[in-house]
């Protein structure tokens, strides 16, 4: 038994920290993931579970590239059909790691992806199963236009229209390219710092090109019960890669984009609960359906979070309580 513990320890004491992909100093979403960039190798082991390959190129810099990330990859919906059919593997234009391409040779990124005409970035491939290119997304793409080319792989359409075919059927315009304002939203200057007494602080996370942004604001906060509820908090507003000068909970000074990253928001749209004492007690990562939207704000701002710890078993409690009253429960709606 001891022997065993001591192998335990020891496997724990030497396990390597979870490594990200990067492009330069940008660390990429936990999706894309790193291989030994032995493309055959990976397409094989991917076809086994029924995926593909993704191939990404970016560059440090890429504003476009920024614009990709931090809309089309903060979108649940997005993410989970990357993970679940693709295997992405991320490349710098202009790398110098060793890539062994199907033809067998070894080349370093940046002569690999002038193999494959890569001009600018974002510049993502999508291949099948032998290694053959299948479409090519070229710069920046909404996150409506942007699934819908996953779904020419995904749907194993290659054999059977041409991709600006399927791409031509797909409107040009989905959600809103500008962030959607309220009139309960802080103003500059943000001044977001708590001392005991304070209203409890909600900061909302978005960006543009957010379909699930534009149903919170369509939906979410449209109702009565969910604006009596959000009456108690102080609401804040940022923009992933907003520059605005703001001052944390806790009183430093920062910039919502720097800040966004310390916090590790991955999902637009997110919700930060803080207390009156500037700590983090709760958060909604991606957007839910009114009821339980508005029921994080009853969760933080009756203080039930401090007694029970179980959001959902909340949400169970509370819905019990609604309907021995006889009040309509609209789960969904």
């Amino acid at each position: 038994m001891y022997r065993l513990l001591a192998i335990f320890v020891t496997f724990f004491a030497v396990s390597p920290a979870p490594t990200f992909a990067q492009i330069g100093d940008e660390i990429l979403p936990p999706v894309f993931v790193e291989t030994l960039l032995e493309l055959p190798d990976d397409a094989t082991q991917a076809a086994k579970s029924g995926k593909r390959l993704l191939l990404y190129f970016g560059q440090p810099g890429c504003p476009y590239c920024k614009e990709l990330m931090q809309t089309s990859f903060t979108q649940k919906s997005i993410v989970d059909k990357v993970a679940k059919h693709f295997v992405p593997i991320a490349f710098n234009l202009f790398g110098d790691r060793e890539v062994t391409w199907f033809d067998g040779k070894v080349r370093s990124e940046k002569e690999f992806a002038k193999l494959l005409k890569v001009q600018f970035t974002p510049t993502l491939l999508l291949l099948d199963e032998k290694g053959n290119i299948i479409a090519r997304i070229n710069g920046f793409y909404p996150p409506h236009r942007f699934s819908a080319a996953l779904d020419y792989s995904i749907k194993r359409l290659e054999n059977k229209l041409p991709f600006a075919e399927h791409m031509r059927a797909v409107p040009q315009k989905g959600a809103n390219a500008k962030l959607n304002e309220q009139a309960f939203f802080m103003k500059s200057p943000y001044n977001l710092a708590r001392k005991q007494g304070d209203k409890p602080l909600a900061v909302l996370f978005e960006t543009r090109h957010c379909a699930p942004c534009d149903e919170l604001h369509q939906e979410g906060f449209k109702r009565e019960k969910t604006l009596a509820a959000m009456s108690r908090f102080d609401i804040a507003r940022f923009s992933l890669s907003g520059r605005e000068v703001l001052t944390t909970p806790d009183g430093r000074s920062s910039t919502a984009e720097i800040w966004a990253k310390e916090l590790g928001i991955s999902y637009t749209p997110s919700v930060v609960f803080f207390d009156d004492q500037g700590k983090e007690v709760f958060r909604l990562e991606a957007y839910l359906r009114p009821f339980h939207f508005a029921g994080s704000f009853q969760y933080v701002g009756s203080g039930a979070y401090r007694k029970e710890p179980e959001f959902q078993r909340f949400l169970q409690n509370k819905a019990e309580h609604m309907k021995a009253a006889g009040e309509k429960l609209e789960l969904w709606k």
